[in-house]
């Protein structure tokens, strides 16, 4: 069929000497016009997929074969293409036919325009085609479309002119064919109970041991004497009273009182030796102990 083109109407079927083709759908984009999506599916003899991976389309663009693949979308000066590619001649033989589908995204097929389906020769680096197709929507509601299907006739493959829509889109062809499609999930409802279950015992509440008190800190040692001091003494004197010495002390007890026969001490006021006078109320001690003050 070199060099001939054949317009092909709605049933026709016409046979195929290339052995690898590429379908390519085109349309005239436009304002209010929806994107149209190329897809293959291979189909076992008994008119369904093996699995579905069998199923190729834009989120499947490759058969596990390599055999079928949906190459990328391209702008010409006639309109949109989208294609399929399929290399007829290595398929597995349990494949008996290929269908070339077109969906259409966010509006029907009657706002598609000029769809046509073309059939080359993909060993052909250029050249007419081998078969094109009007595709018209029977309806207008459809959104998914059967343009044609590649199918085997005793050793060779023949194309027929198909034409058939589905108004239930891409995911209704494909379950068409035995496609299982994942919609998701449903979220389950809340149920009601219609009456109490039973009452649960109360859980124990955790509750922590109590703390016990610190024990108190042990009383503070006496201060050792200070071993920068001009004068040492044998007892500490930072405000705590001295027994009587057997013979008279050597040096004053800064302020404490002192037996009659001991010399004043550093001026603080002595008792008299015979109580000459009562105590002046008046006068008031220096904070006894060490003095701890930062400069």
């Amino acid at each position: 069929m070199t060099g001939m083109t054949h317009a092909m109407v709605k049933g026709s079927n016409v046979p195929l000497d290339a052995m690898a083709v590429r379908a390519v759908l085109r349309w005239t984009p436009g304002a209010g016009v929806p994107d149209v999506d190329a897809s293959a599916l291979l189909l076992g003899a008994d008119g369904r997929v093996r699995s579905d991976e069998d199923f190729v389309f834009y989120n499947q663009p490759r058969h596990p074969s390599g055999l079928v693949r949906r190459l990328p979308k391209r702008s010409l000066p006639e309109g949109l293409t989208d294609t399929i590619e399929a290399d007829l001649g290595a398929l597995d033989p349990s494949v008996d036919q290929v269908v070339i589908a077109a969906s259409s995204d966010g509006a029907a097929f009657e706002h598609v325009r000029d769809l046509r389906i073309f059939l080359y020769d993909a060993a052909a680096a250029g050249g007419d085609p081998l078969a094109v197709f009007d595709v018209r929507a029977e309806t207008g509601e459809e959104t998914a479309i059967i343009c044609g299907e590649l199918y085997r006739r005793g050793d060779g493959w023949k194309f027929r002119a198909v034409g058939q829509g589905y108004p239930t889109g891409l995911i209704g062809l494909a379950t068409a064919f035995g496609i299982s499609v994942d919609e998701g999930e449903p979220e389950p409802e809340p149920q009601t109970p219609s009456q109490p279950g039973p009452q649960q015992p109360p859980q124990p509440q955790y509750r922590p041991d109590p703390v016990p008190p610190a024990p108190p800190f042990p009383p503070a040692a006496p201060p050792s004497p200070d071993s920068q001091a001009t004068v040492l003494h044998q007892q500490p004197s930072y405000g705590y009273p001295q027994p009587a010495p057997a013979a008279p002390a050597p040096q004053p007890a800064y302020g404490y009182p002192e037996p009659a026969s001991a010399q004043p001490a550093y001026g603080y006021p002595q008792p008299a030796p015979a109580a000459a006078h009562a105590p002046d109320p008046n006068v008031v001690l220096p904070p006894q102990g060490p003095q701890f003050i930062r400069p």
